[in-house]
C-alpha cells in the first residue's frame, strides 16, 4: 500500500515538473488580463493564450485520471476556468454593452415584437374604446370599473371646476412623491403584462384590457363634463410613452404566451425559453421608458398647463419612440 502511495506521489511530481513551466506561464497572462491590462498583451501574447488553455485544460483531464493529488486538480480547475472566460467570454466594457444595448439590442428586440405590439394595442384599444362607450351610456359602469382609491374624488359627482382643477392645478410639494407612486405602479403593471405571459399570454389580455377601460372610463368622465380636449393633454404628455411602454410589455407577454401555445417543432419549456430571449431584453428598455413617462407624469403635466403644450410634448415624444425603434428597420429595408 505504502508502495503504491509513493507511486502516485512521484508521478504526481514528475507530472507537475514536466508542464508546470505552462501553468505559470498561463496564469501570469490571466493575471495581466484580470488586472484590466489586456492592452498591454502583445500579438503573440494573444495567439499563446489559446494554446496553453488547450493544453492545461488537456493537463486537467490527465491529472482526474491518473492521479491522486486533489490539489493539483482543484489548481487545474480554477486556472482552466479562469482561461475558459478570458478566450470565449465577452470583454466589453459597461459602457460599451449599455450603447451596444440602446443602439441596437433594444431597438431590435422592439420590431421583433412587431406583430405582438399590434396585438398588444388592440387590446389596450378595446379596453378603452369598450369602457367609454359604457360609461357614456351608463354613468352606474364608472363605479364598476374604477375603484374608490383609484379615482380619488375624480368620479361622475364631481363637478367640472372640480375635474379642471385637477388638470391645471400643481401640488408643489408632492410631486416628487408622486413621480415616484407613479412610476413604481406603472412599473408593476408592465412587469406583471410581461411575467403573466407565460400562462398562454391569457391574463396579459386581461390586464390590457382593463388598464385600457380604466383610461376610457376617466375618458367618459372628463368629456361628459365638456373637458374632453383639457382632458387629452393632461393624459397624453406622458401617455404616449406610458401607454406605449404598457404596449410593448404586454407584446413580450404575448410573444412568450404565444409560443407557449404553438411551440411547433420545440417543447413548451424549449419554445418560452427561447422566445423569453427577446422579450426580456425588450423589458429591460420599457423600464426606462416608464421612467421617463414617471417624470413627464410628475413633473411635466403638473408644471406645464398649456394645453397645446402638452399635445405638442405628446406628439414629439411619441415620433421620437417610433423613430428609434423603426426607422433604424425602415432604412435596412431599403438598402
Amino acid at each position: 500500500m505504502r508502495r503504491i502511495e509513493n507511486q502516485a506521489i512521484f508521478s504526481s511530481r514528475n507530472f507537475r515538473a514536466e508542464r508546470e513551466e505552462d501553468w505559470q506561464r498561463l496564469e501570469a497572462l490571466l493575471k495581466r488580463a484580470e488586472g484590466g491590462s489586456v492592452r498591454r498583451l502583445s500579438d503573440a501574447d494573444l495567439v499563446e493564450l489559446p494554446v496553453l488553455y488547450r493544453s492545461a485544460l488537456s493537463s486537467l483531464s490527465v491529472a482526474r485520471e491518473t492521479t491522486l493529488d486533489q490539489s493539483l486538480i482543484n489548481y487545474l480547475e480554477g486556472l482552466c476556468t479562469r482561461a475558459y472566460f478570458f478566450v470565449y467570454g465577452v470583454r466589453t466594457s459597461l459602457g460599451s454593452r449599455l450603447a451596444s444595448f440602446f443602439a441596437r439590442d433594444w431597438p431590435a428586440a422592439v420590431r421583433g415584437l412587431w406583430l405582438e405590439t399590434l396585438m398588444s394595442f388592440a387590446l389596450l384599444l378595446a379596453g378603452i374604446v369598450t369602457a367609454y362607450l359604457l360609461v357614456m351610456n351608463d354613468p352606474a359602469w364608472f363605479d364598476a370599473i374604477l375603484p374608490a382609491d383609484l379615482a380619488n374624488g375624480r368620479d361622475m359627482s364631481a363637478s367640472a371646476e372640480d375635474l379642471r382643477s385637477t388638470l391645471y392645478t400643481p401640488d408643489q410639494d408632492a410631486l416628487a412623491v408622486f413621480a415616484t407612486y407613479l412610476f413604481t405602479h406603472n412599473a408593476q403593471i408592465s412587469i406583471f403584462a410581461f411575467a403573466l405571459g407565460f400562462a398562454f399570454g391569457v391574463p396579459t389580455a386581461l390586464l390590457l384590457v382593463y388598464n385600457g377601460a380604466v383610461a376610457g372610463a376617466f375618458i367618459a368622465l372628463f368629456v361628459d363634463r365638456g373637458l374632453g380636449f383639457e382632458m387629452g393633454g393632461w393624459l397624453l404628455i406622458h401617455g404616449t410613452t406610458e401607454f406605449f411602454a404598457i404596449v410593448l410589455a404586454g407584446a413580450a407577454g404575448l410573444r412568450i404566451g404565444t409560443r407557449v401555445v404553438f411551440p411547433g417543432a420545440q417543447s413548451r419549456l424549449a419554445a418560452a425559453r427561447e422566445s423569453g430571449k427577446t422579450a426580456a431584453c425588450a423589458m429591460v428598455g420599457v423600464v426606462v421608458m416608464l421612467l421617463a413617462a414617471g417624470l413627464l407624469e410628475g413633473f411635466g403635466r403638473q408644471l406645464i398647463t398649456h394645453d397645446l403644450t402638452r399635445y405638442g410634448i405628446a406628439a414629439t415624444m411619441f415620433l421620437l419612440w417610433c423613430a428609434y425603434f423603426y426607422l433604424p428597420g425602415l432604412v435596412r429595408g431599403q438598402r
